[in-house]
Parts: C-alpha cells; sequence; structure tokens
C-alpha cells in the first residue's frame, strides 16, 4: 500500500521535534501535526520560562548578598513585570529560531496544523484532511492535575499552563505541591520579593530523592524564608475580595493561609483524549498510552514517547524515546526505550538524582549488601571559592562497588550527575578508574568532588586490605 507519509508525529513538543529531526535526517517522509504552539510544555509552560525565572531569582539573590563577597551594591528594586517581559522574550526567540514551523519545513517536514484523530488503520484525521501513514508516533505530552479541593475550582487557580502568562504579578502565593516544580518556583518567587508559602500533604518535599539531602535542601528553602508546611490536610479554598484563603489541617491543629494567588503544582496527568486511540486499538492505563519495550503500542503501528506513555515525565528523557521510537519504526527492533533516566531539580544548590536512593536499594538487596558513601562540598575547594560550600554527593553501590546510584546538592548538580549516568550505563564501579584513572577532572570544578569520594571510597575502605595484600606478595619474593 503507498502511504501518504512514512511518520506522522502528532504533538511537537520536546518528543515531537526530536523525533520529526531525526525522521527527516533519516530520509523518511514526515508530518507534524500540532493543534496549538510548537515547543509544548517546554517551552511554553515548563522548562524555559522557568528557568528563566530562576536565572532572574539568581541575581537577585547574588545582589542581596554581595557584601559576603566584598562587594558593597545598592538598593535591590525588582521588577516583576519586567522579569516577565524577558521570560516571554526568550520564549519568542526560541520559538522564532530552533522551534520554528519554518525550521521544520526547511528539513523536508510536512507542518499540519489542528487536531489530530485517529480514524482507522493507518488514517489520521487532522481537521477536514485525512492522511494515512505506514507509522504514526504519539507524543502530546501532559497537562496538570488539580486535587479535589472543596471550592478550588470556584476559586480559581493558576497553574503553569497560565501562571507565565499572567501580566500582573501575584505579591503572595500558595503553592500546593512540594515536587519539582513547587520547590523550584518557591526559591526563585521567594528571592524576588514574593511572599510564598507551600502546602503539602506528603512528609517531605521531592519524595524520589535522597532524603537526608531533600532534607538539607528544605532547610536551605527555610533559611531563606520560605514557609513549607509538611503533612498538610487542605479543606478548602475560598476567594474574598480579591484574595484566596486556603484552611486546613497540620499536625492536628487547623490552620488558614491567605495570598493574593494559589497555584496548583499537584502532579501531572497525560493528555491523551480526543485522539480517537479506541479506533486504532491503542491500549491506555492510568499512566497514559501502554507501549513496550520498544515504545510500540498494542496497534503495530503506532507508537508513544514522552509524558503521554507515562514513563518518565522529563524533558531530555521524552527527547531520547522519540529517537528510539523513530529508529525502531524504520529499523525494526534496534533500540529499548531508556531506563536509566537522571533528572535534576533546579533549585539554588541544583539536587540531581540517577538510579537508586539508599533506601531502595537496600530495600531490593538487603541492607548488608548496600554500600554508601558520602562527601561534603564542604571539602570542595571551588565550593569554597564560590562560597556555596552547604551540599553533598551521595554514592550507593553493591558490596562489589558497582555503582546502583547517585545523588548530588551541589551548584552544578545537574552537570555533575552525567558523569555517574554514565558510569551507570557502562557498568563501572567506584574504584581508582573513577577517581583518578579514566576520568580526570579539571581542578578546580565541583566536578574534583567525584573523584575525591571516589578515591575516598577505594583507599580509605579499600586501603587495608590492599597494604596488607602488598605484604604478603612482599614476604613471598623476599
Amino acid at each position: 500500500m503507498k502511504y501518504d507519509y512514512d511518520v506522522v508525529i502528532i504533538g511537537v513538543g520536546s518528543a515531537g521535534m526530536v523525533a520529526a529531526e531525526v525522521a527527516a535526517n533519516i530520509g523518511a517522509k514526515t508530518a507534524i501535526v500540532e493543534r496549538e504552539r510548537i515547543g509544548g510544555d517546554c517551552l511554553w509552560t515548563g522548562c524555559v520560562p522557568s528557568k528563566a525565572l530562576i536565572a532572574s531569582a539568581k541575581t537577585a539573590h547574588a545582589i542581596r548578598h554581595a557584601s559576603e563577597y566584598g562587594i558593597e551594591a545598592g538598593e535591590l528594586k525588582v521588577d516583576l513585570e519586567a522579569v516577565w517581559n524577558r521570560i516571554r522574550g526568550i520564549q519568542d526567540e526560541i520559538a522564532a529560531s530552533d522551534d520554528s514551523p519554518d525550521r521544520f519545513r526547511e528539513m523536508g517536514v510536512d507542518v499540519l496544523e489542528g487536531e489530530a484523530v485517529f480514524s482507522g488503520p493507518h488514517r489520521i484525521q487532522v481537521g477536514e484532511r485525512t492522511v494515512s501513514t505506514k507509522y504514526a508516533l504519539v507524543c502530546t505530552g501532559s497537562r496538570p492535575n488539580a486535587p479535589p479541593i472543596n471550592g478550588l475550582e470556584e476559586a480559581g487557580f493558576l497553574t503553569t499552563e497560565n501562571f507565565f502568562q499572567l501580566t500582573t504579578i501575584p505579591k503572595s502565593l500558595v503553592i500546593i505541591g512540594a515536587g519539582p516544580i513547587g520547590v523550584e518556583l518557591c526559591q526563585a518567587l521567594n528571592r524576588l520579593g514574593v511572599e510564598v508559602t507551600v502546602l503539602e500533604v506528603a512528609v517531605g518535599i521531592l519524595l524520589r530523592d535522597e532524603r537526608s539531602l531533600t532534607a538539607m535542601l528544605t532547610e536551605r528553602l527555610r533559611a531563606e524564608g520560605v514557609n513549607i508546611h509538611f503533612e498538610t490536610q487542605i479543606s478548602r479554598v475560598e476567594r474574598r475580595e480579591g484574595r484566596v484563603t486556603v484552611t486546613g489541617v497540620v499536625a492536628g491543629k487547623d490552620r488558614s493561609w491567605e495570598a493574593e494567588e494559589i497555584i496548583v503544582l499537584a502532579g501531572r496527568k497525560p493528555s491523551i483524549e480526543g485522539l480517537g486511540l479506541d479506533a486504532v486499538g491503542v491500549k491506555t492505563g492510568a499512566k497514559g498510552i501502554r507501549v513496550n519495550k520498544r515504545l510500540r503500542t498494542s496497534a503495530d503501528w503506532v507508537y508513544a514517547a514522552g509524558d503521554c506513555a507515562g514513563r518518565w515525565l522529563f524533558t531530555h528523557s521524552a527527547a531520547a524515546e522519540a529517537a528510539v521510537a523513530v529508529r525502531n519504526m524504520l529499523f525494526p527492533g534496534s533500540k529499548e526505550a531508556p531506563t536509566l533516566v537522571p533528572w535534576t531539580t533546579f533549585t539554588d544548590p541544583e539536587l540531581a538524582h540517577v538510579g537508586m536512593t539508599a533506601a531502595e536499594a537496600k530495600q531490593s538487596l538487603g541492607e548488608a549488601e548496600v554500600r554508601v558513601f558520602e562527601w561534603d562540598l564542604a571539602h570542595s575547594d571551588r565550593a569554597r571559592a564560590d562560597g556555596a560550600s552547604p551540599g553533598r554527593v551521595i554514592v550507593v553501590t553493591d558490596k562489589r562497588y558497582k555503582i546502583l546510584g547517585a545523588h548530588i546538592l551541589a551548584p552544578a548538580a545537574g552537570e555533575m550527575v552525567s558523569q555517574f549516568t554514565l558510569a551507570m550505563t557502562e557498568g563501572l564501579r567506584l574504584t581508582p578508574d573513577l577517581a583518578t584513572t579514566s576520568v580526570i577532572n579539571v581542578y578546580p570544578t565541583y566536578s574534583t568532588t567525584i573523584s575525591q569520594l571516589a578515591g575516598e571510597a577505594t583507599y580509605g575502605q579499600l586501603g587495608g586490605r590492599v597494604i596488607q595484600a602488598a605484604r604478603r606478595f612482599n614476604q613471598i619474593f623476599d
């Protein structure tokens, strides 16, 4: 059968853009379908605007603490509207260049605008047009999820979908949720002068990360002035005279919090409604579209990648999955989807994670089978020089020093964790190779801390046995 396209990609966010580039470079006849704006959550509601906000907040924080570096700064004045204008300017610049529809047209990719609906085997309807395709890739992402709280809908609330579109920025804010987005925003907004209160139902922030590091980060946030309440049961939200009142219970005591606005950052859900997946036999579940290890759905011509497939909700994993999915379409069975995915929460300091936490490793292997190595950033000359010494690197290994996980609280943690990700992918151990032989880290950088930890783990823990072995060797040949 002759098809209009080799590949039709539905949704042009992080996954869809990468998929289109890969397919076009391979030489496949490709179309992308987008109902809103190319760039997806990452450009318009997630990574780009939040990191631009964090950059402004970090600058304000540096000015506020300039005297600690021997610099007398003038009075700090934050113009929140100007900060938001800067964010929009960055978004527009990216949208006009790397994320422009014209860039994809220049690659030979057809850009179809409108809602995509599966209308039958190998057929997709876009508006009034129906196209045929050998393969389809669904990359429709996810959207914010709102918990069932009395009065929340009636009071109205912000999410990431409209927060960065504001023209009048609130001077006070209640944040519901202490996951990665909530934690990043609470610190950034607080540094920009917004009065911030965080309400979290769980016992702490970032529950998927190493607990000792999240405790350190929580202490940092509170020291900077962020109000954080854990194990909070919210009972009601009301809006009166232009302000929002949130009532609930903390540690058995009734509490209430008031602010100009409330933003809900309590997880996300897959955006898969209205695609007509049932019509072509694509099965779904609570996390999204069900896929196998090669990202193929229950319909053998349909693949899914990114948030809508519910594996990992990160931009970088969505991009990696998209490339794998296209490869498997055009070169069947060539690669499985990634299972080792690092992530970073971009607070100051950053908190990075790859692999198992210490608790997860002990639960999986047994406490006696696990080794945990820690190295404080206070031993880093670069951290001392930067005035950023509160931080730590934690590496989890088995008894043979095979790396099972790595967790970093440091200014450059997002960059540092890649070294551990590569080490784990290649099956490396926490040995002299990682300390000084195969990987020589530039001095003075934060990555030098990795060499320090690996050296301590190797020589500190094994030193006695190495010396004993050397002595026995010398006795034999004396």
